[in-house]
């Protein structure tokens, strides 16, 4: 089988105009399009739409996540394209990748074998250029701070108190801990600062939960940058940045569109990680998506752990979309790297390994339905390697959690591979639900942090030194009790030790940190080990990437 950039190369493409005009009703001049191949649609087109009524929105998530790898975008895009191969009128809403997994570790974000979303090579690297100008933001507002300590501190800031950091889109481990004003009174004053991944930053959250320029104004005006020497916050409007900061984002903020490799349309905006961040694509493309289509297939970041629990107890809770049916995505290999089996070794039968992996499927299975109240079901992103006693196995396990397990074949097969999952997926939206929460507005922060951990992660308790609870109820005193709880913790387990496979259960939830999203309206729980700036790996994936000869990019995957 060719490989997945030889497969998206090779894919024949229609103008993205044409094929906006052909499949939907949007008029031609709601469009920019970048190129032939991508678009972005008008903010004030979408405005038009406010009394459109919604679709179906179908979450797509996975089981904890593995070098043996899972499929969790390219299901996302089978699933899309298996909808519309059985007549339903869908559309795909996904994250854009970040550079620094392009490069680093993971590798492309763009769905994989014959479920893609192209041009890959653009949507993979600089793609319209929305990471830039959510940098660009971020970065003008760590400037204006450092240039209002220069030109005499009129607020009153303390320096050893900033919180607002740089970033950059790049896996940099040397920049974590920097320290800036170095050279001379004419540089500013020295102090301590750091880069987090632009993925982490709190413009991108804003950018993805707002709903309209005038919302993602007031919001960048929310930041809180840092702290007077009397423990007073200082915001980002105190500073007059947010007119800026929106300026930069203006053109930004309008989604993407693109297509499958089945020339089907999708939506890709924003991009926040699930591990450090919140997970999910821009609230403004998921509700313009369901206000045009049937159906809507989305995505959030890694496990259902962490990306589904956000888009849930975040991404809903702050937009009010619900969703109508959740597909939990698995592999057979990866269910038995859980079990204990080296990625090596996972070529082969090996039912006791499967066996003791499936407890990962198991969890996940139980938070969907039990905790968070909605249907779902199992998704096998099918490997040739997979045996009939392995299917077999993994069937009657989920079977007996009430989940249907679907063999998928959109990988080698696209959308009609996925045919048959599409089918199942439209019977499950029209099954009740009872959507619900892990935890309630009014809760004590600590309590929702403790409701995620014991009732998600399966921990026993959550601990963390006095000055953790003190930031805790200062922010309840300031008034920041009411929002939700991110966790930044690892994705490779339900613990926050990423060595500890399948299931754990009893471990105890360590928080490190706390931080303020203000304006993105969550506060974030920094646990165990995780880093906000990720390092690249010993062997990094820009070691294969290439320009040939031809003009053409080989490496990506």
């Amino acid at each position: 089988m060719p490989s997945n950039i030889e497969i998206a190369q090779a894919a024949k493409k229609r103008r993205i105009l044409e094929l906006v005009k052909e499949k939907s009703v949007i008029p031609e001049d709601a469009l920019e399009p970048f190129g032939h191949y991508k678009a972005k649609l008008s903010l004030d087109y979408i405005d038009t739409l406010k009394d459109n009524p919604l679709g179906k929105l179908v979450l797509v998530t996975a089981i904890s996540p593995t070098p043996a790898g899972e499929g969790k975008t390219t299901t996302t895009v089978g699933l899309g394209d298996g909808l519309n191969q059985i007549g339903k009128k869908a559309l795909i809403c996904l994250r854009e990748p970040s550079l620094g997994p392009v490069f680093g570790m993971k590798g492309g974000a763009a769905g994989g074998g014959y479920a893609q979303v192209v041009p890959m090579e653009d949507i993979n690297l600089h793609f319209t250029g929305d990471f830039n100008a959510i940098s660009l933001a971020n970065n003008l507002l760590a400037a204006l701070i450092d240039n209002h300590i220069y030109h005499g501190n009129a607020l009153n800031i303390d320096t050893r108190r900033v919180t607002w950091k740089r970033v950059i889109d790049m896996n940099d481990r040397a920049l974590r801990k920097i320290t800036i004003g170095q050279g001379g009174p004419g540089n500013g004053f020295v102090r301590e600062d750091g880069f987090d991944i632009v993925v982490a930053s709190e413009v991108m959250a804003i950018f993805c939960l707002s709903t309209s320029l005038t919302d993602l104004k007031q919001r960048l005006g929310k930041i809180v940058i840092g702290y007077t020497r009397d423990l007073k916050p200082v915001l980002a409007s105190d500073l007059n940045a947010q007119g800026a900061m929106t300026a930069l984002l203006k053109d930004a903020f309008a989604p993407n569109i693109v297509q499958t490799i089945e020339n089907n349309l999708a939506f890709i905006h924003g991009g926040p990680f699930a591990n450090i961040a919140h997970g999910c694509n821009s609230v403004i493309a998921t509700t313009t998506a369901l206000k045009l289509a049937d159906y809507v297939v989305t995505e959030a970041g890694f496990g259902a752990d962490l990306g589904a629990e956000k888009f849930i107890d975040i991404k809903c809770r702050k937009s009010g979309l619900r969703p109508s049916a959740v597909v939990l995505v698995a592999t057979i290999r990866a269910l038995k790297y859980h079990g204990g089996i080296e990625v090596k070794d996972l070529g082969s039968e090996n039912l006791q390994a499967l066996k003791a992996g499936l407890v990962n499927l198991e969890k996940h299975i139980d938070n969907i339905r039990n905790h968070f109240g909605l249907p779902c079901l199992v998704a096998i992103n099918h490997r040739s390697e997979d045996t009939p006693k392995e299917i077999e196995l993994l069937k009657a396990t989920a079977a007996r959690h009430g989940a249907e397990v679907i063999l998928a074949k959109h990988f080698a097969q696209g959308g009609k591979g996925a045919e048959e999952l599409a089918h199942a997926v439209v019977k499950m939206c029209e099954q009740p639900s009872n959507f619900k929460f892990v935890y309630e507005d009014n809760a004590p922060l600590i309590n929702k942090i403790k409701a995620i951990a014991t009732k998600i992660y399966g921990a026993s308790d959550v601990s963390a030194d006095k000055k953790i609870f003190d930031r805790l109820a200062e922010l309840e005193a300031q008034g920041y009790g009411h929002l939700p709880v991110c966790i930044a913790k690892t994705q490779y387990s339900f613990s926050t030790d990423p060595s500890l496979r399948g299931a754990p259960s009893g471990h105890v939830l360590g928080v490190r940190e706390i931080r303020l999203a203000a304006g993105a309206e969550f506060i974030v729980a920094v646990c165990g080990d995780i880093l906000t700036m990720p390092g690249l790996p010993k062997v990094p994936a820009a070691d294969h990437i290439d320009l040939l000869e031809s003009g053409k990019i080989a490496g990506l995957f």
